[in-house]
């Protein structure tokens, strides 16, 4: 997404009054273009012959898309609060789609794929930091929110789609398909209504004072705990993945080529 102007400057407008700001231009970080090239080439490898360029390349494709998606993800945040009148979120680069500009690499990047490969969970990482005092109203805050969530939806239609293409070949097929249930999984994590998380940011606006400040003192830990609970009892994680399939088969998904891709992208467990 492109901002108007090549630098962020104030000017006055003439009707109200108000001053306002011009945005610089948000120019896609190299960064991203990196990242894209290396969910590409993973996908490249995929299509191979032999057994470990496929796998290789199913985890590179995964692993590629999910930092893409991670960025994505954040945009959607980032643009939604743009239009909602967050205009500082051009100054702090989230519209670049730089996965540095977030508020920790360790928590935005290298968690969130470690995570991944160690349990196939798609545990939330890069942030953006809101000003929600200028979002216009408690709507387009959950709106800021709901962006996110939306975007990982939309990535899941979207490689579901890509994988259904007639006489594709399979190691691509399980890449796309597994990284389009891990979309699937990120979209359905992200709305339940835990703080630190965007279902309870959709409905933080709407909450007493009091609700809120018990809610920062646990927001910090709470996407932890669950994770902790997805993976330490058998029937929250049950529910967890089962409801996520449930979704992933209404979008077009293919259970089996998924399986492919994520037995491929946890080879370390064979």
């Amino acid at each position: 997404m492109n901002a108007e102007g090549d630098a962020a400057t104030a000017h006055r407008n003439r009707h109200t009054g108000t001053v306002s700001r011009r945005p610089r231009t948000a120019r896609v970080s190299p960064v991203f273009l990196l990242l894209v090239a290396i969910t590409v080439g993973g996908g490249i490898l995929s299509t191979l012959d032999t057994v470990f360029a496929v796998t290789v390349g199913i985890v590179l494709l995964v692993l590629g898309g999910w930092s893409v998606s991670l960025c994505l993800h954040e945009f959607g945040h980032a643009a939604a609060a743009y239009r909602g009148g967050d205009t500082s979120v051009v100054d702090k680069g989230y519209l670049t789609l730089d996965i540095r500009r977030y508020t920790d690499p360790m928590l935005s990047f290298v968690l969130p794929l470690f995570f991944l490969l160690a349990g196939g969970i798609p545990l939330p990482g890069a942030a953006v930091w809101i000003n929600d005092q200028m979002i216009r109203s408690p709507v387009a805050r959950s709106l800021v929110s709901l962006a996110g969530p939306a975007v990982n939806l939309l990535l899941a239609i979207g490689l579901t789609a890509l994988a259904s293409v007639a006489a594709m070949p399979i190691g691509l097929q399980a890449g796309l398909s597994c990284l389009a249930l891990i979309q699937v999984l990120a979209f359905l994590l992200n709305l339940l209504p835990v703080p630190g998380l965007d279902g309870f940011g959709a409905l933080e606006p709407y909450l007493s004072e009091q609700s809120r400040e018990l809610a920062g003192r646990v927001r910090p830990w709470a996407p932890l705990v669950l994770f902790l609970l997805i993976i330490g009892l058998p029937e929250v994680g049950r529910l967890f993945f089962d409801t996520g399939s449930a979704i992933f088969a209404g979008v077009g998904g293919n259970a089996y080529a998924a399986s492919l891709g994520y037995s491929a992208l946890m080879f370390w467990r064979r």
